[in-house]
């Protein structure tokens, strides 16, 4: 009952913010049914940090709230495991084969460390995993295809150093940059490196250097031994799993200018169609003194460093939930503090609930309650995740409808959120001197001596923790919950 109804409710009403007119409207797949969604994915040569991590983030909770909304969606995410290079426009090293190097490895052991990393951070902040996870080394022969296809288009010219698409060619070059940002993408903001004919052509084929060591990742072409320039990867495998043109393409602000505006000019060259119909794009996590965070701002925190901090993953999920994909979230410690109280106090609360929900139904028609109405109408709203967790709070503070009611919603509401709020708290950061003394107290009052197990409560109070009891156990919280 409770999915018929949201999506009734919530198809008709979703809206979505599209970069490519710059404008918000209402949003349907294709075909009415199925949304086909690509996703830029990591480019595998570091550990991704919790900047990248916030826009895979945001790609899931649009995925979530599409299948909330009752459609099917099929999802494709690229991992670039070459091609990429130390800068977005063709210069410099390919930044495997640098991180290789330093590492003093091999570029495919490069690749193989940092995406499982990528993929490990991803289970620990819930996101779910995509239909197809596609490696660029894995595709070589579609993307050689595209490129002949280009070459037959007569749009594709050679250089010393590799193959190059003309962007002469294409009169509506950048039409994905806003009108007031597009002067300057053409007047040449990216440098001129021998051999192009505009600043803006990008590589297709990059040709091995002859006098060179030889690369661990190349291969034969008809133009040589090489290897695919970065973006043509993503038009290839995009169009291979998921047709000629897409419901929604995702990724970052930065991938606006250069990447995405050439995999548009380069799809839509050869099929004459519209390559994605919606581009939705997610603002940066910003550091302390308004800095983009990453390796190179040397402001590179990661999950990893996040758990052994004592934070929880989902307390950093929770802190991106608080700002709209597309406003740029300003991160420190004091408002990953402030955050991790927040939904610490929110999952103590459902636990609270969820014991006086226990054997007992929801009400009839539970679902129809006007705080899913406030939910899926913040969803409509460009995905408003704040707004929408605004909701959850009013309802977990609220006295109606029931404890068993209201449970249910919330486990309903958390299909998008992806916060486990209905699970009791994960006990894995909770350090061992705390454990042990929460289960010390257990005992004791096991053995019905409940004034030693008080004196031992007031010890966990003295270190900043304290228990929730339930029939079947306890649960151990930080006491600024």
């Amino acid at each position: 009952m409770s999915d018929a109804i949201v999506a009734w409710e919530l198809q008709p009403a979703l809206r979505l913010f599209n970069t490519l007119g710059n404008s918000e409207s209402h949003f349907a797949p294709a075909d009415g049914e199925a949304v086909r969604i690509y996703l830029c994915g990591p480019t595998v040569y570091s550990s991704p940090h919790i900047g990248n991590m916030r826009s895979y983030i945001f790609g899931d909770l649009l995925r979530r709230t599409l299948r909330f909304a009752g459609y099917q969606v099929v999802s494709a995410m690229n991992i670039t495991d070459v091609g990429h290079l130390t800068s977005d426009a063709d210069q410099g090293d390919d930044k495997m084969a640098k991180a290789a190097a330093a590492e003093h490895v091999t570029a495919w052991q490069i690749a193989e460390k940092y995406t499982a990393m990528f993929f490990d951070f991803a289970a620990q902040l819930n996101i779910t995993p995509t239909d197809f996870v596609l490696r660029a080394t894995d595709h070589l022969k579609e993307q050689i295809a595209l490129i002949q296809r280009l070459d037959e288009a007569g749009v594709v010219y050679r250089t010393d150093d590799g193959m190059y698409f003309d962007t002469s060619r294409t009169p509506d070059y950048g039409k994905l940059t806003p009108n007031d940002d597009r002067e300057s993408l053409l007047a040449g903001e990216r440098v001129a490196i021998g051999g192009k004919r505009n600043v803006t052509d990008f590589a297709l084929w990059k040709f091995s250097d002859p006098a060179g060591p030889k690369r661990d990742m190349e291969w034969d072409s008809p133009w040589g031994v090489g290897f695919p320039g970065w973006h043509i990867e993503c038009s290839a495998m995009a169009m291979a799993y998921l047709g000629e043109t897409l419901d929604i393409h995702v990724g970052g602000i930065d991938h606006i200018a250069i990447h995405h505006t050439n995999e548009i000019v380069q799809s839509e060259t050869v099929t004459g169609k519209p390559f994605s119909r919606w581009w939705m794009h997610g603002a940066f996590l910003i550091a302390e003194g308004e800095r983009r965070m990453g390796k190179s701002e040397g402001n590179h925190i990661t999950v990893a460093n996040l758990r052994d901090l004592g934070y929880h993953p989902l307390e950093f999920r929770y802190l991106t939930e608080l700002s709209h994909y597309r406003s740029p979230l300003t991160f420190s410690m004091p408002v990953l503090d402030s955050a991790a109280t927040a939904y610490r106090r929110l999952r103590y609360l459902v636990g609270q609930l969820r014991d006086e929900a226990a054997g007992q139904e929801p009400e009839p028609g539970w679902a129809d309650s006007p705080y899913r109405h406030q939910f899926v109408a913040a969803l409509a709203d460009d995905i408003n995740i704040p707004r929408a967790i605004a909701v959850v709070w009013k309802l977990i503070r609220s006295a109606d409808p029931t404890p068993a009611t209201r449970f249910a919603l919330i486990q309903l509401f958390d299909q998008v959120l992806g916060l486990d709020l209905a699970s009791p708290m994960d006990q894995e950061i909770i350090p061992e001197q705390i454990k042990e003394l929460a289960e010390r107290r257990w005992q004791l009052r096991a053995d019905r001596r409940f004034g030693d197990a008080d004196l031992v409560r007031d010890q966990l109070a003295a270190l900043g923790y304290t228990i929730r009891d339930s029939r079947t156990g306890y649960e151990v919280i930080r006491l600024d919950v």
